[in-house]
């Protein structure tokens, strides 16, 4: 692979205007695929096939009014309370949405609460009345049964004076069809009186059914309107969402505050932002140090936006005909930046130091990119199987995050490996400072410069961070490993969930409507459970109407549900629609536990009612996809782990190695879940961070951080193991080589750790707020990686280890193939026309 590589950088360092011609047309390709094809971003997590997606597709079939998305808008009166101009102005607002092409229907706060209002007024009257109209009949019975009575003494006194039949018929004839006619007025009356009681008794259970729901909050100072559209929220586009935030701002006139929930005033349109760039700038500002050059500094950044350019546009291109999430084209960004930047920067680095030591130009190009490229070229590879696996748990979504990443990591791998070296070509001299220039050249013309080399390497290797290592390894290795410990313990009490209005910032309009309804109506109504009811065929109106009181009586009285109400039903009576308020917010472990219990309740309701469940809607459908996530970790962490240990066992020929860096790895990824943990869940330095209202984890946060950490750390393991396993291959002692071998490679991996740092830590304060907790996470655990593991952890052991770090089963020797990562038969091949460093040469400043 080497040598394949060696050749490459010389055929790009040779054809260099044919390289960049044809980078450029590829270039201006996705760019015009993408600005003619850009479909629209959501954050649609639903899954195929669930429950959700099931009644989901059973409701547009069947009750299509009921179908869509629904979203909220607070309203807020500016003064003590709602003016008629400001109630006029509300539902004049909701008229106008209703005109707009995307909305089927809107339900008005003020109308709504009327009629709730009114429903409780007239079963007051209605039960007054019934009380009336029963003393009424209880009077008119009392006095019938007294007709009757007397009737009947009359009766028998006539007969005991021995008056024949006919004549005491004919006396008390009359007064027998009165009573008759009195009895049936009587019972006309009574089937009347059980006739309204009926009606009361069902007017009382739909009044009890919304007990605990209001529209208009109880001091008047806060009303919640409902919009419904015809497609599902994550299907609207940006302009649809500011045209409804438009019409209802308009209430602002008439002393209103309109607040739209985070389904309407989420954009998600934008990628990048402000923070973004700041991490790009302090990437630039590392490089310049580094390199000593702005020309240096700026050509990884280049190939770096040219891999992110060509691996985002093809992304977005593709967004017409792929449901995907913002947050895939993010994922794409963020490791298009830092892996661009980083591979683009070891065969800059490598290069730099060989022209310095005085390699020709086109050679050192070439080796550069056969040595550090082979380097780069498994890295990459790590973090491109690591992302691409993200397909395995069948979860669409990710899948398409995985794929989009992946492909913009492969992109990063082939700039580097073909458009550096061209680029390099160009620059020529250039890349490095004329003081630079003749410092080397001073240098390299003392005959003694050799000898001093080695002298220093020596130091440097017994000095510094990898000499303190390398002296106290056992120290070093149990401080790190207990220091990753301590930081990892809050990840036992992971949460996950998908982010509500509640995890958004607190200036942002959808905080503020979810604060809003939260005081006003009372959490739940930020993310109510939908419930579809499968009714049997054949009932009448009454009939259905009861089931689905039934229904809701049932619903009503699981743990941590406030109200349970019928709010449809298909004009054929075959199903029906509830939807149930719980206590808490959508994301809430009281709301997990809501949905569980009602999916745990179908038999009984089954059994009491006949009528068989399930759940849809947004936070039904969020809960599903974090179980999911949950559930499908483990199965993704056994699938990387077993991908690491197979390809640094072919990597390093080494049995220990690939066991070591997995260890690591799974150090690294715990103390970065235990940190999140702390920072977002329980809300540590969360004014440091911008952490307003901590609460559950982002869902597949975890999924997608054991992905490109496992990626990203293997990177640095192969960085910093290959140096030494070059030094060793060179006829080192195992233990020396594990100095020199760090010591040679530990400026470039710290430059490269610093820049990947500083990049993902841009996202911490993203627009976005979905991708802070990512950006924190990366972040900081491949700083841990970077810094306690591969830098401190894997030199401490591989030095107590000694020559059994590099052992190997003859039998596996011979079976395995030689990938040369350390690029050992360029050498052996003739290839260079100059001696060059064995591993990565010392940072120069050439400043």
């Amino acid at each position: 692979m080497a040598l394949l590589l060696y050749r490459l950088g010389k055929f790009s360092y040779g054809h260099r205007w044919l390289v960049v011609a044809l980078w450029l047309a590829v270039l201006l390709a996705v760019g015009g695929a993408a600005a003619a094809f850009r479909g629209t971003l959501s954050n649609n997590f639903q899954i195929p096939g669930t429950e959700t997606q099931q009644m989901a597709d059973k409701l547009q079939k069947e009750l299509p009014a009921s179908s869509g998305g629904s979203a909220g808008v607070v309203f807020q009166a500016n003064d003590a309370q709602f003016s008629q101009a400001g109630k006029e102005a509300v539902s004049a607002a909701l008229t106008k949405l209703e005109t707009l092409p995307d909305v089927r229907g809107t339900v008005d706060p003020f109308a709504t609460q009327a009629q709730l209002d009114k429903a409780a007024g007239d079963l007051a009257d209605g039960e007054a009345k019934a009380a009336a109209g029963r003393e009424q009949l209880e009077k008119a019975a009392a006095e019938l049964a007294a007709g009757k009575e007397q009737l009947a003494v009359a009766e028998a006194q006539m007969t005991a004076a021995g008056l024949p039949a006919p004549v005491i018929e004919a006396q008390l004839g009359q007064q027998k069809a009165a009573l008759a006619a009195g009895q049936e007025k009587l019972d006309a009356g009574t089937r009347e009186l059980e006739a309204g009681d009926a009606k009361l008794a069902l007017a009382k259970r739909q009044l009890e059914a919304s007990t605990g729901m209001r529209f208009v909050s109880e001091d008047g100072k806060a009303a919640i309107a409902q919009v419904q559209f015809k497609t599902s929220i994550n299907g609207l586009d940006p302009e649809v969402r500011q045209e409804v935030q438009d019409i209802v701002h308009q209430v602002s006139s008439a002393g209103v505050t309109a607040l739209p929930s985070k389904e309407i005033s989420e954009d998600v349109s934008e990628i990048f932002g402000v923070a973004e760039i700041i991490g790009i700038a302090v990437a630039a500002l590392v490089l310049i140090i580094m390199l000593g050059t702005l020309v240096a500094a700026g050509l990884p950044l280049l190939m770096a936006i040219i891999g992110v350019a060509v691996g985002v546009g093809a992304t977005m291109a593709l967004s017409s005909v792929v449901d995907m999430s913002s947050i895939s084209p993010m994922l794409a960004l963020m490791l298009g930046l830092a892996v661009g930047i980083d591979y683009s920067l070891f065969i800059v680095n490598r290069h730099r130091g060989q022209l310095l030591a005085g390699m020709d130009a086109e050679e050192s190009v070439a080796r550069a990119t056969g040595t550090s490229g082979n380097a780069v070229l498994f890295a990459g590879l790590t973090v491109i199987i690591a992302l691409a696996a993200l397909v395995v748990p069948g979860l669409p979504f990710l899948g398409v995050m995985g794929v989009s990443a992946a492909a913009t990591v492969a992109v990063a791998v082939l700039v580097a490996l073909t458009l550096t070296p061209a680029i390099l070509s160009l620059v020529g001299r250039k890349l490095i400072s004329k003081r630079g220039w003749a410092k080397a050249e001073k240098h390299n013309a003392d005959p003694n410069s050799g000898v001093e080399d080695r002298a220093k390497d020596e130091h440097r290797s017994s000095h510094g961070w990898g000499g303190l290592v390398t002296r106290h390894p056992v120290l070093a290795m149990l401080a790190g490993v207990l220091a990753l410990g301590i930081v990892a313990l809050p990840a036992a009490q992971l949460r996950l969930a998908l982010p509500d209005g509640g995890s958004e910032p607190v200036d942002s309009q959808a905080f503020q409507a979810y604060d809003a309804t939260k005081r006003s109506f009372g959490e739940g109504m930020t993310g109510p459970i939908i419930v579809v009811g499968d009714f049997p065929d054949g009932l009448s109106e009454a009939d259905a109407t009861a089931k689905q009181l039934d229904v809701a009586d049932i619903l009503r009285k699981t743990e941590n549900v406030t109200a349970a109400i019928p709010v449809a039903l298909s004009e054929d009576r075959g199903t029906a629609v509830f939807q149930v308020i719980p206590k808490e917010g959508p994301a809430s472990a009281s709301t997990v536990d809501v949905v569980s219990d009602i999916r745990a309740e179908r038999s009984e309701i089954e059994d009491a009612t006949g009528v068989s469940i399930g759940l849809t809607g947004q936070t039904a459908g969020n809960i599903d996809v974090s179980t999911k996530l949950g559930d499908a970790l483990p199965s993704y962490l056994a699938i990387v782990v077993g991908l690491s240990l197979i390809l640094l066992l072919l990597v390093f020929r080494s049995i220990v190695v690939p066991l070591l860096a997995t260890g690591g790895f799974l150090l690294s990824l715990a103390a970065a879940f235990g940190a999140v943990v702390a920072v977002y869940q329980w809300g540590w330095l969360g004014p440091v961070f911008g952490v307003d209202n901590p609460g559950a984890v982002l869902s597949f946060l975890p999924i997608i951080l054991i992905g490109v950490l496992f990626g990203l750390a293997m990177d640095y393991q192969v960085f910093i193991a290959s140096g030494m396993r070059e030094s060793f291959m060179h006829g080192e002692s195992a233990k020396h080589a594990v100095r020199s071998g760090f010591s040679h490679a530990s400026a470039v991996v710290t430059a490269a750790a610093i820049i990947m740092v500083s990049v993902f830590a841009g996202f911490i304060f993203s627009h976005l707020n979905m991708v802070r907790p990512l950006g924190f996470a990366m972040a900081f655990g491949v700083l841990v990686d970077a810094f306690v593991v591969r830098m401190t952890i894997v030199p401490a052991v591989m030095y107590l280890l000694g020559d059994k770090a590099w052992w190997l089963p003859r039998w596996l020797e011979r079976i395995l193939p030689d990938v040369d990562v350390e690029g050992a038969k360029l050498g052996k091949q003739g290839t260079t026309a100059t001696h060059a460093p064995a591993a990565e040469p010392a940072t120069v400043s050439a400043g």
